[in-house]
């Protein structure tokens, strides 16, 4: 994986091949980082990276001068790495090593962004089990948004209250949510 832009560009990040991940493809990055390039201002954001995996996100949103990130991931090997990663770009990142759902259900913060990529074969029930915990346990600043990743498979997360858009890059969707 590549980072597209900033202070990091072009940079190369090899993950280590056993860990359970399925990075964001750098063309479907791109088109989710060039809407965001005309909706925030990556300096003035904290940003919660769920399911974080290797991290490509977050590097992307380290790479454009977010200095306030979040990531949760529960697999040892995918902390480790963005730890590693972390030190490496000399970014300072809260890594929490936690199971997504328990930690929605216990933490008690508040983001700009937040960035759900869970495992594609998810069923549409812990996609929609998601969103619901954001919403009802409102982490989202008042003009804050969740954007989650999925399967064009996924099942329509478009009836969900809180579902503004979705944009589609190949196999892989982002659905956006706001209050």
């Amino acid at each position: 994986m590549r980072i597209i832009s900033g202070k990091y560009k072009s940079k190369r990040i090899t993950a280590p091949k056993k860990l359970p991940i399925r990075p964001t493809t750098d063309i479907a990055k791109e088109g989710l980082f060039n809407i965001l390039n005309n909706r925030i201002h990556f300096s003035d954001i904290s940003v919660l990276d769920l399911f974080s995996g290797s991290g490509n996100i977050t590097y992307e949103f380290i790479s454009r001068g977010t200095k306030n990130i979040t990531v949760v991931d529960q697999h040892y090997g995918c902390v480790k790495f963005i730890k590693e990663t972390s030190e490496e770009l000399e970014a300072s990142i809260s890594v929490i090593k936690s199971e997504v759902f328990k930690y929605l259900e216990k933490v008690n913060l508040k983001f700009d962004l937040i960035f759900a990529d869970p495992p594609y074969d998810f069923s549409d029930e812990q996609f929609a089990k998601i969103v619901d915990l954001v919403f009802e346990n409102d982490f989202l600043e008042e003009d804050g948004v969740l954007i989650v990743e999925h399967s064009k498979h996924t099942g329509n997360l478009k009836d969900h209250a809180n579902f503004k858009e979705d944009r589609r890059y190949g196999g892989s969707v982002f659905s956006f949510f706001s209050k």
